[in-house]
């Protein structure tokens, strides 16, 4: 993991094409914002989080299964 130290209003790029900037600083809480193509998925951790494990059960229900399911 790279860690870097930022102030309000310092930005940092990723990869040519994501923007990260520090927009406010209150207390333990930093206000991020992030321009990035809308091509690029942007989501907090914890809904990427749900969103893989609703991934893995739906990939976890075989197709035989499924299938029976239908008649």
């Amino acid at each position: 993991m790279l860690a870097l130290s930022r102030k309000k209003g310092e930005a940092l790029v990723i990869n040519n094409n994501i923007e990260v900037t520090v927009l406010e600083i209150k207390g333990d809480q930093v206000k991020l914002g992030i321009s990035a193509p809308k091509e690029v998925p942007i989501y907090r951790k914890e809904v990427y989080v749900q969103i893989q494990e609703a991934n893995k059960a739906a990939t976890e229900v075989s197709g035989l299964d499924a299938l029976k399911g239908l008649f």
